[in-house]
């Protein structure tokens, strides 16, 4: 269609109209004939009481009260700040708080079509608060917009409906596994759950005597100028560390001479690295490298000395309560902005005795990992997926009915 719409020709069962290229029997509408918008009403935290009623306010629900103000199913719009046009959904009767807009009369269309109408629509060219956002019913009542009849309607809301609880089953099931990975962690870094032909007392060591921790040091500091937007040498700064690795799309660059300034610092597969600056404590681990790599100065990485330890297995040590234990009780109470070399050195902590035996433990996380972040790719593609569909279907270029 899009071709033939460049042509400056409409395709055959389409017709043009304020809204643009739309389906001939589709029809256009205001906003303000298409729903009933009305503003929400003020309950205080006072004046709420125990139950089970939604309140339903600018960013979806806020807590519950014991009576109802309209009866559901409803939709209702964010009205202002960071929630403004943020379109949600209430099955039940509900208290439409006075941070938005609700819609309960729908006028004969369906509820759920309406609900992804509405979070389709961009409301920031129709603020109505000047710099602190604002959205007034009245101001975006004479909005143009197409409607298709009932049954495409409900056909459209059942498609997106579908896709939105494949959405809802991969976040859980992402939620699941993570909570499984963590029980893992616990159990098998710890040594409370042993592998199968593996036994013995675990080792204490201290990370002084174990491992060799080097980072950008002052005289070789690099200046926000120096951060190139292409390259042939990425910079790691410790703002690209991304669930445990680092996001190399994310990075910048730097010369060749700044690479080769340092080779303590230039990176290898299997480093492991932490943030000793701003958010201290963050971990990524070097799984692979596209291009040669360097780092900034608020990064440590971490290399074992000989054998101590193998460093996926201290990765995930790392990524574990041992270690935020450990840096609770170095900033003993109060708000620490830097990881010292002089107490990150002093940490403590245990492995199995066998190299063997630590690679075995890291296999079976790095393993749940990897299931982890496939599940998430399909999760990132499902969300294209519903857009897509939303952008399609929404607009008459794909039918279903």
């Amino acid at each position: 269609m899009s071709a033939e719409c460049s042509a400056g020709n409409i395709p055959s069962g389409y017709k043009q109209t304020e809204v643009g290229i739309i389906p001939e029997d589709w029809t256009q509408k205001t906003l303000g004939e298409f729903i009933s918008l009305q503003r929400g009403h003020d309950l205080t935290e006072c004046e709420r009481r125990p139950g089970e009623v939604p309140v339903m306010g600018s960013a979806g629900q806020n807590g519950f009260h014991d009576t109802p103000l309209v009866k559901g199913p409803g939709v209702v719009l964010g009205r202002s700040g960071a929630s403004f046009g943020q379109a949600h959904y209430c099955k039940i009767d509900f208290w439409p708080h006075n941070t938005a807009l609700y819609v309960t009369d729908f006028r004969g269309n369906d509820q759920l079509f309406v609900f992804y109408f509405l979070k389709s629509l961009d409301f920031s060219r129709h603020n109505s608060g000047g710099a602190q956002q604002s959205l007034n019913r009245n101001f975006i009542a004479p909005i143009p917009v197409a409607v298709p009849p009932p049954a495409e309607q409900e056909a459209i809301a059942k498609g997106l409906s579908d896709a939105d609880v494949l959405i809802e089953s991969l976040e859980q099931l992402i939620a699941k596994k993570r909570q499984i990975k963590q029980g893992a962690m616990q159990e098998l870094l710890t040594g409370k759950r042993r592998l199968p032909g593996f036994s013995g007392e675990w080792e204490t060591k201290l990370l002084r005597n174990t491992a060799i921790l080097k980072a950008r040091i002052g005289w070789q500091g690099l200046t926000t100028d120096e951060y190139l937007d292409s390259g042939d040498y990425y910079l790691v700064t410790g703002t690209e560390f991304k669930d445990g690795y680092i996001d190399w799309s994310n990075c910048h660059y730097v010369t060749e001479s700044r690479y080769k300034q340092d080779k303590n610092i230039q990176l290898k597969k299997h480093d492991v690295l932490v943030t000793k600056d701003g958010t201290i404590g963050k971990v990524a681990l070097i799984n692979h490298l596209h291009k040669p790599a360097t780092l900034n100065s608020g990064v440590f990485v971490i290399r074992p000395i000989e054998d101590a330890f193998h460093p996926e297995f201290f990765y995930y040590l790392l990524c574990s309560n041992i270690f935020t234990e450990f840096l609770v009780q170095l900033s003993a109470g109060s708000t620490i902005n830097h990881l010292y070399q002089k107490d990150f050195v002093n940490f403590t902590y245990k492995t199995p005795a066998t190299i063997k035996e630590q690679i075995s433990i890291a296999t079976i996380l790095s393993d749940m990992d990897s299931e982890i972040t496939a599940l998430e790719e399909r999760l990132a593609k499902a969300r294209q997926l519903k857009q897509g569909m939303m952008q399609e279907l929404l607009t008459g270029r794909i039918r279903l009915v």
